[in-house]
């Protein structure tokens, strides 16, 4: 299993501390971050798109190929890339180069995205939610597949033979599609045979195993080969050296995101309750020690009838800089080692 991290580049002031770094200075601390997963082993890095004021990751091509040139051996990807607000001309290009810079080493996850800011900022109706994710995905992978694209669809010209350059340096830029719980969604994937990445926030994990089997029933009457149907989660987690620790440190930050998205969305402030919930055997959170967050891995990847991909988001608790670096060293020294022992080996994702 590969075991990753992705980011949503938070700029807000830091918990407990209450320091609020300038946004050059966090971006500063991106990079070291992605630097130091590189170093102790992680698989994979990915960085989110939002159009908020609270996250700097508003052009997440741009911090990958920063990242590129500054590490070795870490596939680095979106996290995910909100393809609806996106020309997928430009979001190929863009990829083709980071695999360019970092020989070999780029992907993309792409989605409609969990917020709405992107539609009215880039001249988008809402109204055309599903048809423009529908749209623009069939002609990203008409790009990947063809440099010379021949395509007419909804809210975008027609190509007629233009080409589409750079190329990658891999054969087939890895793309994945990034779902939330949608039925649709998880059929979609498997249906064209894109491997899959769940995001899991919150409830039960193993609630999604009847959308899991739903995406390999598609795939497999579509007559996708199982061995490309791969299936990754998307969750929110945290390590440090005590199971007490990491809750402690992680709650505060935790707990005031999802109270502000609360307010936006009808959801009641976090309670530590709520919280403790999740941290139980069966909850969604992957916070604790290293022991405890690589059972618990293990035992989510059970319940879901085995992951290829485990990619942790700490952003969201807003923790400061030496925490996140101590949680990457023990996720590469101890929890990534301790699931690799239990699982099987996973290849580089080909689509």
């Amino acid at each position: 299993m590969q075991i990753g991290i992705d980011s949503f580049v938070a700029a807000v002031p830091d918990t407990p501390t209450g320091e609020n770094l300038g946004p050059a200075d966090r971006l500063s601390h991106l990079l070291d971050e992605i630097e130091s997963a590189d170093r102790v082993g992680l698989d994979v890095f990915g960085i989110g798109e939002h159009h908020r004021a609270e996250f700097l990751d508003s052009a997440p091509e741009t911090i990958l190929a920063a990242a590129a040139v500054r590490t070795e051996r870490i596939r680095l990807t979106s996290a995910v890339t909100v393809l609806s607000a996106n020309d997928p001309v430009r979001v190929f290009q863009q990829f083709a180069t980071i695999d360019l810079l970092s020989r070999g080493r780029a992907e993309m996850i792409v989605g409609r995205g969990s917020f709405v800011e992107a539609f009215p900022l880039f001249g988008l109706d809402l109204a055309d939610y599903d048809s423009l994710f529908a749209s623009k995905l069939e002609l990203l992978l008409q790009i990947r597949e063809n440099t010379h694209v021949h395509w007419a669809g909804e809210h975008r010209a027609p190509l007629t033979g233009h080409a589409v350059y750079p190329r990658p340096y891999q054969r087939s830029l890895p793309i994945w599609l990034g779902v939330g719980g949608t039925p649709a969604s998880f059929a979609r994937a498997g249906t064209l045979g894109l491997p899959l990445m769940v995001a899991i926030i919150g409830g039960e994990p193993r609630r999604f195993r009847r959308l899991i089997d739903l995406y390999h029933e598609a795939g497999r009457r579509a007559g996708h080969p199982l061995d490309r149907l791969k299936v990754g989660i998307h969750a929110l987690g945290y390590v440090a050296d005590t199971d007490q620790q990491a809750a402690d440190e992680f709650f505060p930050g935790y707990a005031r995101s999802f109270t502000e998205i609360g307010k936006e969305r009808g959801w009641p402030p976090i309670t530590r309750r709520q919280f403790e919930a999740l941290l139980e055997p069966e909850g969604a959170l992957l916070v604790g020690d290293p022991r405890t967050v690589a059972d618990k891995i293990l035992s989510v990847s059970e319940a879901l009838g085995g992951i290829e991909r485990l990619s942790f988001q700490m952003s969201v608790a807003s923790l400061p800089h030496a925490n996140r670096m101590h949680a990457i060293e023990l996720l590469g020294a101890e929890v990534a080692p301790a699931v690799r022992e239990h699982s099987p080996a996973v290849s580089a994702v080909e689509e």
